[in-house]
């Protein structure tokens, strides 16, 4: 167990840095500053690669030499891709697709 210093320094430490962390845009473009364009390049981007990067993390253990262990990873990654494609929202189609697996996992939907 952590002393009372050491426990006091880190919740310190990370109060600090999520502070800075959601001043530092403020801070850097300000009202007078337009945002540059590589910043707005990335912002329409990584919501695209977060997504990529999710697939290729939950889909690298599939073995499909046999038949129906990876059943319920396609059928998520479809109602995922199917959910983005419908409501253009990141966040509900990570938040639905992982809970559409879970339900398949978990044998709740009698797939």
């Amino acid at each position: 167990m952590m002393e009372f210093r050491t426990t006091l320094l880190v919740i310190l430490v990370a109060a600090g840095m999520t502070l800075l962390t959601r001043a530092l845009p403020f801070l850097l473009f300000g009202r007078k500053r337009t945002i540059p364009k590589s910043v707005s390049y990335l912002g329409s981007m990584l919501p695209h690669a977060v997504m990529a990067a999710l697939l290729v993390y939950c889909l690298k253990t599939i073995d499909f030499s046999a038949t129906g262990l990876w059943l319920d990873e396609v059928l998520a990654v479809l109602i995922t891709i199917a959910i983005h494609w419908w409501r253009r929202n990141t966040l509900l189609s990570i938040v639905l697709g992982t809970a559409f697996y879970m339900l398949l996992t978990q044998g709740l939907l009698g797939i």
